[in-house]
């Protein structure tokens, strides 16, 4: 049984002599990301093949915090699975074949595309057994996906393992397991006490951990009941158990071409720095945001949009009004759109959306108390600000490295006058709680040697009356954040790097910045640098890690916080 065999080596190597936890866990790491590259260039695998075996195992033994209980070969992880599903496409779990692909051209064929609700790539259910995820936001992104299916086959094995006897025979809560699904499927309703008691025995759970994940899972209508997923996990392991029809990822030819060339961003970028010209702002400070697409449109247009309805509200009064009032976010938006903020979702792949606001258009009187009180209308007047929403890991290079690079027309390059870059992030916490505060002061990027210190216009005590915990220094940017444990955590904390906090742009992000500025002259070295995050979890305690959930309403504080001082400074 491999996952039998691949617990007991996992096992093992806990107990190499020498090796502290932390060690273990590193070497684990790296083993799995030279695994997930040599498989990309060998263009497909099998999951539980000799390739597939080799990356479970190093999965094992890193045991991610994000995936709780995998190590525990009974117990099926609940908040892990949930996770992972909301992140691939609704139906995954009933395909055999999973191809990752470039944009090729199924955009425009009648395959309706299937979007994660928690990741917006394009996916597409070829037939009833393969399924292809579109991959357009670069290696990070592959890996990713690579990490969450090989959970996903972890968990599959145990489910197999629990539904089968010592003889290999089904158990009886196996066959009713199936005769449930059936009954669903032929639209009978069933009694759902009597199936969590079935799905309990096969997941090695209690009756009320099944029930309470199952109503989790019926919450979310872009993924299948957990009892449809436990059927096809099971049923598929099964099938290749038994008849040996194996499961398998390929890569698709032009995704392998593509991955690392900067295809998508370039056209990103491009299309940002047409506009621009087009509008004949070029001329005017360009200051670049990454940050999401509502919490700087609300702070400048909210004000004037609403009216005396908000006035002498305070930024998160009115965002968290705004949070539950869908006319009135309607409203901010077309009075944005009427005062100089232009919007574009560009189609080449990044999945990025993009705000420019010309700020000329703003009035100093419509502007929240939060930015300060000496702003005039000459100072607006000379002021672009470009809002770019979140990048995905490595994809961050590629879009800053291209968006700083001049504008080239008719043959004669323009360079872009920046002045400032302001990245606004979610991150995990390594001290504090979530919704808290952390303040760059270098990235490090994990695995390598590559460290980008830099000198950040934002401080502690920028936000020193916040009410909110607020802590500086070393930013991890991770490989993934589905792929840190606590030993290597624990390390990150306690050793001379002293770090705050893991995320997944910094590095590329600041690499892309100190090129264009120091090595390619593309914009000035003088240029403004400013890096907060809030916390979005805390992956060193229990039940805060991503798993357990969103921020929800408690993410309006620290949001609306980091973006009021980064627009304050931006007008000072």
């Amino acid at each position: 049984m491999v996952i039998g065999i691949v617990f007991a080596t996992q096992k093992h190597m806990t107990q190499e002599v020498g090796l502290s936890r932390a060690q273990i866990s590193r070497a684990a790491l790296q083993r799995l990301s030279l695994a997930m590259r040599h498989l990309f260039i060998r263009g497909s695998y099998k999951p539980l093949g000799v390739s597939g075996e080799s990356m479970i195992s190093s999965m094992l033994a890193l045991n991610p915090e994000i995936y709780g209980s995998m190590s525990d070969s009974e117990k099926v992880e609940l908040n892990g699975m949930l996770y992972i599903f909301q992140r691939l496409p609704k139906g995954i779990e009933q395909c055999r074949y999973i191809k990752l692909i470039s944009r090729e051209g199924l955009e425009d064929t009648d395959f309706e595309p299937i979007v994660p609700s928690k990741r917006r790539r394009n996916c597409y259910r070829i037939d009833e057994e393969q399924m292809y995820i579109e991959m357009t936001r670069g290696r990070s992104d592959i890996y990713d996906v690579l990490t969450h299916l090989t959970f996903m086959y972890i968990e599959a094995e145990k489910i197999r393992a629990n539904s089968l006897d010592a003889k290999n025979r089904k158990r009886r809560s196996w066959n009713m397991l199936e005769a449930m699904v059936m009954e669903l499927r032929a639209g009978n309703e069933i009694d759902t006490n009597v199936g969590c008691t079935y799905l309990s025995a096969i997941l090695g759970r209690t009756f009320k951990e099944t029930m309470a994940a199952a109503e989790m899972f019926e919450q979310d209508k872009n993924v299948n009941s957990l009892v449809e997923i436990v059927y096809e996990l099971g049923r598929l392991s099964m099938q290749e158990f038994f008849d040996d029809i194996d499961r398998e990822i390929s890569f698709s030819s032009p995704l392998r071409e593509k991955l690392g060339h900067h295809f998508f961003g370039e056209e990103w970028a491009n299309q940002i720095k047409k506009t621009i010209w087009e509008k004949q702002l070029e001329h005017k400070e360009i200051h670049i945001i990454s940050a999401n697409l509502h919490s700087v449109m609300n702070t400048l247009y909210a004000n004037g949009a609403l009216g005396t309805k908000v006035k002498n509200k305070s930024l998160e009064e009115i965002a968290l009004e705004l949070n539950s009032s869908s006319a009135g976010r309607v409203k901010v938006r077309d009075y944005a759109f009427a005062n100089g903020m232009i919007e574009i979702h560009n189609q080449s792949g990044t999945n990025i959306s993009v705000q420019i606001i010309d700020c000329a258009n703003l009035k100093p009187d419509q502007l929240p108390k939060e930015l300060g009180k000496d702003i005039d209308a000459e100072t607006l007047n000379n002021k672009v600000i470009v809002v770019m929403d979140y990048a995905f890991g490595e994809q961050a290079y590629e879009t800053m490295d291209e968006l700083l690079k001049p504008y080239e027309i008719n043959g004669q390059k323009h360079r872009m006058n920046v002045a400032s870059i302001n990245i606004m992030g979610k991150a995990g916490i390594l001290e504090g709680k979530k919704g808290d505060i952390m303040i760059a002061t270098a990235h490090i990027f994990e695995g390598s040697a590559d460290n980008y210190p830099f000198e950040n216009d934002l401080t502690t005590e920028d936000f020193q009356d916040s009410g909110l915990g607020v802590y500086q220094g070393t930013m991890i940017t991770v490989l993934g954040t589905s792929l840190q444990n606590r030993d290597i955590l624990q390390y990150f904390l306690k050793s001379s790097w002293k770090a705050v906090g893991l995320e997944m742009e910094g590095a590329h992000y600041q690499k892309a910045i100190q090129a264009a500025s120091l090595i390619r002259n593309n914009i000035s070295e003088e240029v403004k640098i400013r890096y907060a995050y809030y916390a979005s979890d805390n992956p060193l305690v229990t039940g805060s890690t991503l798993a357990s959930g969103s921020l929800g309403i408690s993410g309006v504080k620290p949001t609306y916080l980091i973006t009021s001082k980064i627009l304050e400074k931006i007008f000072a």
